[in-house]
């Protein structure tokens, strides 16, 4: 909701003149303008409040000027880091035939100091000649304004950093815009001096987290830009310019959806180039091919005619017409979007797929003896039930879900958007008799968790935080809080967002994506996968584990803090702690080992199984849920195994038979049943479907119910509204669940309040208590909940007779270093701990350290080699040696003879062992030609989601899902190989002594023969070829060529059993029975 300021404040707007002196505009405008805004997070959200646009507009009304809005967060004048918007930002320029630029530049440059002041002047410099010199609209340069970044504001919340530093350094970038802008005679508005007076005058903070304003702030800060842009008073706030502004918002979120659309990797990018039958003609024959490129150039056009219906709504308001309403828009002149016909059809005469109901599926379902499965909720009851991705439990005992029914995204046309859900069972039947709808106008809800009174929840690209202050189980309050995040795919996008013990939530990144979030700590930016650290209350975001994922779904915590990642392609299933320390972009951390040999994939959802119900020695195991050649739950006992954990496979907690069942979510409710989110989809995949396929089902989503026959179901107490001294106690729940609820309603109240209250309830504690460590430790993790820093706790936890919590507050001690003074003597100890577990917690910590504390940084590490390590241990010692060598090249080495010999030694020989990990091809003295080939093979190898993504940078693929490139016998045949690029394959076979089989969820290889050009295609051969210990001759483009042509007019797939008998391997006839 808009933060009203006083009028006292509107009113002295005009006086907080950003350009002194200034007697004539910097800009004229002329009638039908176009003006683009470009630069970082400042700019990209002046439009979604439409205050400056606005306010230009109603100055402006007979001018008819287009607006568009080309910014991002974290741009800078030379780097940036953008998902694929359709063209660059020079060419969005030229084809917006741009007449005016308002350029905001300089916040996220700032983060390089004074030493980065001559190179920002430098590239800045260059910046604005190339924009003088240049002519989008075809016949002049445009006129440009350049806007100095804001200063940060010293906000009330003391969760919030100080920003003494930074506007140090913001004062010194805005001072050197002004010069060089002067320089190349080009206006410039100091928005920093004019924000601090902002600030100053404000009844109430303009910023929610010190560097991006509000929709308060932006309504205040519109004018004072207005005003020194144009030299002249701002327009009134009124009734009319109200309904300007809702017309102006309408517009700029069109544009926005077509600009910052979702999967943009499918449409514009290789994926969009594939073809996909649509349907059959009338003879039962296959249609023709359509690529996404084909239906969703198409939506960008209707996206792009839809902007400039309501450009001229807004003209018309503009000029006294009454039409506010977007139903008044004339939207007749849309492009017709091509229909697309299934590639996957159904035996249902319209060739949709028949669907079980939610009763019906469960006779499909087997599970273990006593177990017995009900139906909670589905379509039938609640319509608006369709397409659960994620849900969760809240303090009132209420399952809240994401619905998804525009899965993969919105169309242009969608008028319902996707949902975030309450559902109740009032009456205690274990069947859901109330829906509410909390929010109904998201986009790609694939994520969210409960903060203090609301919910942070993703409406692609960004992540919002929605409250409902007035009572009635609607959001009704609404800020974003996170910018920045790319949405290149949907289904790589943020999902299974949960909240660690001590109250930070997980948000990732799949392939393709190109995120760059601003902080007040610098620009977060990444490629590719990933998963993100963010702390609502401090607002600090940093990358957790950079790491070559394909599309990381599931992430879990048990009770001690230790949290399991799954990229969900292969259902690789990560020990978290291990490569979960500081590396610093670009870097990622190298391949590790799995925690458990899982028996499919893929994975689209985790969970920790802590429940009183289920039997005993169930408790604590890890539930990992598959969704295609195995459709059900797979449960994982789980144990220590030295410095970490690993998996062992149990029998599975649920099986079905229906091919439409998908479970992507598993949850202890409060009473600890187990309740089970079903998709229900009949088309899951993107690669192997049109995006618009028309089976992609909207209409189904079931939630299913575990119980144990025989044994009670827990009784949880109550936790909305309690005490604090009844909440405290349940820090001792058994339950996970119930700690973690009782823990969010903490983080409602005050945390003096709180802090205070558990002081008195751990001195009350039995220490005869066998869970009294663990109690200990729960009111440590509220402490780090609230942001309070308790040094005796902290110290007490770390000397803990277990081992368990001692590695806990390890890891909340390597997020208060900066708060803690001697927290480098805390890590130094730690190192030297008994317990692997303990020193793995010290050695990553010791990665998150810069600057003059590298040199004790690396002796922590050190430290951890005099006694014995392991597989996590050795692999964590490396990437923190590693970031310290990223900072300083100085090792710092031991003083001490020996023990210097023994680091020395140590990183030999796992230099050594990277050198073997990396050592590949190519085996012969390539030249000429075939030099070239190979160059060009390795470039495409290595390209977003061609062969490094499933067959890894290795060539040694993921066990039982991607074979290796390694078997002479697959690689040999110069045919056989080239048509399997082209083409694809499908089906069971064996390379070398491993099965690949679909019923196990192998998927499909691709077909390349859309995307690459024929001598691509002989260049990453070749690349293979001469690569990963092979040593075979090279592919010729004319043999690609002469391939292509032959299979031209063969639809789909290879399958496996059509390739061998066109080029057999010895045993292939066996490969039919393959299990």
């Amino acid at each position: 909701m808009t933060r009203h300021l006083l009028p006292a404040l509107l009113a002295s707007l005009t006086a907080l003149a950003p350009v002194s002196g200034a007697d004539a505009a910097l800009v004229e405008l002329t009638k039908g303008d176009h003006l683009a805004i470009v630069g970082s997070g400042l700019a990209d959200r002046l439009q979604h409040d439409g205050w400056l646009e606005t306010l230009i507009q109603q100055a402006f009304p007979t001018q008819e000027l287009t607006i568009r809005n080309l910014a991002f967060s974290c741009d800078e004048v030379v780097s940036r880091l953008q998902t694929d918007t359709g063209a660059t930002r020079e060419a969005w320029l030229s084809t917006l035939k741009t007449d005016v630029i308002l350029a905001f530049y300089g916040f996220n440059e700032s983060f390089a100091g004074p030493a980065g002041l001559d190179a920002f002047k430098k590239d800045l410099d260059g910046y604005l000649k190339g924009k003088l010199s240049a002519k989008y609209n075809g016949t002049t340069a445009p006129r440009l304004v350049l806007m100095s970044p804001i200063a940060q504001e010293k906000h009330p919340d003391p969760n919030l950093p100080d920003p003494t530093a930074n506007n140090a350094n913001l004062a010194l970038y805005a001072a050197a815009m002004a010069e060089v802008a002067k320089a190349n005679n080009v206006p410039f508005v100091d928005l920093f001096a004019a924000s601090q007076k902002l600030y100053a005058s404000a009844q109430q903070p303009l910023t929610f987290n010190g560097i991006h304003l509000t929709e308060a702030g932006n309504k205040a800060l519109a004018p004072v830009i207005f005003s020194a842009v144009f030299a002249k008073p701002a327009p009134a706030l009124s009734a009319d310019l109200e309904k300007l502004r809702a017309a102006v918002v309408d517009k700029s979120e069109t544009w926005h959806a077509r600009y910052r659309t979702v999967d943009s990797y499918n449409i514009y990018q290789q994926r969009s180039r594939i073809g996909y039958q649509s349907g059959t003609d009338k003879d039962g024959k296959p249609g023709p091919k359509i690529t996404n490129a084909d239906v969703m150039h198409i939506e960008m056009e209707v996206r792009d005619v839809m902007t400039a219906n309501r450009d001229k709504r807004v003209w018309s308001v503009a000029q006294g017409g009454a039409v506010s309403d977007s139903s008044k828009v004339d939207d007749s002149n849309l492009p017709v979007v091509p229909k697309v016909g299934t590639n996957l059809p159904g035996v249902n005469p319209d060739g949709s797929h028949p669907y079980l109901n939610g009763e019906e599926a469960i006779t499909q379902m087997t599970m273990p003896d006593k177990c017995k499965v009900t139906l909670f909720a589905s379509e039938e009851q609640f319509p608006e039930l369709i397409k659960p991705v994620q849900m969760a439990w809240d303090t009132k005992g209420r399952l809240w879900v994401a619905a998804w029914p525009n899965y993969p995204s919105r169309t242009p046309d969608s008028k319902d958007g996707d949902k975030l859900l309450i559902l109740e069972d009032t009456n205690g039947d274990g069947k859901a008799d109330k829906c509410t709808t909390f929010a109904n106008d998201l986009n790609c809800p694939t994520g969210f968790t409960f903060y203090k009174d609301g919910v942070l929840v993703m409406k692609s690209p960004d992540l919002w935080f929605l409250r409902d202050t007035d009572g009635d189980g609607k959001a009704d309050w609404k800020e974003r809080v996170l910018m920045g995040l790319d949405a290149a795919d949907s289904h790589h996008e943020t999902n299974s967002m949960v909240l660690d013990p001590g109250g930070a939530t997980y948000l990732s990144d799949g392939v393709f994506h190109r995120t760059q979030v601003e902080t007040a700590e610098g620009p977060v930016r990444n490629t590719d996968g990933a998963i993100y650290r963010f702390e609502p209350r401090s607002q600090r975001f940093e990358r957790y584990v950079p790491y070559g994922f394909a599309n990381p779904h599931g992430r879990s915590f048990d009770a001690w803090g230790n949290d399991i990642i799954t990229d969900g392609t292969g259902n690789s299933n990560y020990f978290a702690a291990a490569f979960s320390g500081r590396i610093n972009f670009p870097n990622k951390h190298p391949r590790m080992k799995q925690f458990w040999d899982r028996p499919s994939r893929p994975c689209p959802g985790t969970a920790f199984l802590s429940s009183r119900h289920f039997p005993e020695d169930w408790n604590g195991s890890f539930l990992n849920l598959n969704v295609i050649g195995f459709q059900g739950i797979f449960r994982v006992k789980v144990s220590e195994d030295g410095s970490g954990l690993k998996g062992e496979s149990q029998e599975d907690l649920l099986k079905s038979s229906d091919k439409n069942f998908r479970p992507v979510g598993a949850s202890v409710a409060p009473d600890g049943s187990l309740y089970i989110l079903d998709w229900a989809n009949a088309i899951i995949g993107h690669l192997q479907h049109h995006l618009r396929d028309p089976n992609r089902d909207k209409t189904h989503g079931r939630i299913y119910r575990m119980t144990y026959e025989g044994r009670p179901l827990v009784k949880a107490n109550p936790i909305d509204g309690q005490p604090l001294p009844a909440l405290l106690e349940e820090l001792k729940a058994p339950e996970d669940n119930q700690r973690l609820r009782a823990k969010m309603e903490l983080g409602k109240r005050d945390s003096s309040q709180v802090t205070a209250a558990v002081t008195k309830w751990v001195d009350s504690l039995d220490q005869k208590d066998p869970n009294y460590e663990h109690n200990v430790l729960e009111a440590l993790w509220v402490h780090q909940w609230h942001n309070v820093v308790n040094l005796p706790l902290l110290k007490r936890v770390l000397a803990s007779p277990d081992h368990r919590a001692r590695a806990a507050a390890a890891r909340v001690l390597c997020y208060w270093r900066d708060r803690v003074p001697e927290s480098l003597a805390l890590f130094k100890t730690l190192a030297a701990d008994e317990h692997p577990r303990v020193r793995l917690e010290a050695v990553r910590g010791a990665s998150f350290y810069s600057g003059a504390d590298v040199a004790v940084a690396n002796e922590i590490a050190y430290t951890i080699l005099k006694k014995s390590t392991d597989y996590y241990l050795d692999y964590c010692y490396q990437e923190t040696i590693k970031q310290l060598r990223i900072l300083d090249k100085n090792p710092y080495l031991p003083k001490e003879p020996e023990f210097a010999a023994l680091v020395t030694t140590k990183e030999a020989a796992q230099a050594l062992a990277a050198a073997k990990e990396k050592g590949y091809g190519p085996k012969r003295k390539l030249e000429g030609k075939d030099k070239k080939a190979y160059e060009l093979g390795k470039e495409v190898f290595n390209r977003d989601a061609h062969c490094i993504t499933c067959h890894q940078p290795d060539g040694k693929g993921l066990p039982n899902i991607y074979p290796a490139l390694t078997n002479k016998e697959w690689i040999g045949d110069d045919e056989r190989l080239i048509k399997i690029v082209l083409k694809g394959l499908w089906g069971p076979m064996k390379v070398g002594d491993k099965t690949f089989d679909p019923a196990k969820g192998v998927p499909p290889m691709t077909g390349f023969s859309a995307l690459l050009k024929d001598d691509e295609v002989a260049a990453v051969l070749t690349y293979v070829r001469q690569s990963f210990g092979n040593d075979l001759d090279p592919i010729k483009a004319a043999d690609v060529a002469k391939v292509r042509k032959a299979t031209d007019s063969k639809p789909g797939f290879y399958t496996v059993e059509d390739l061998m008998k066109e080029h057999p391997i010895a045993g292939w006839e066996q490969w039919k029975t393959a299990k």
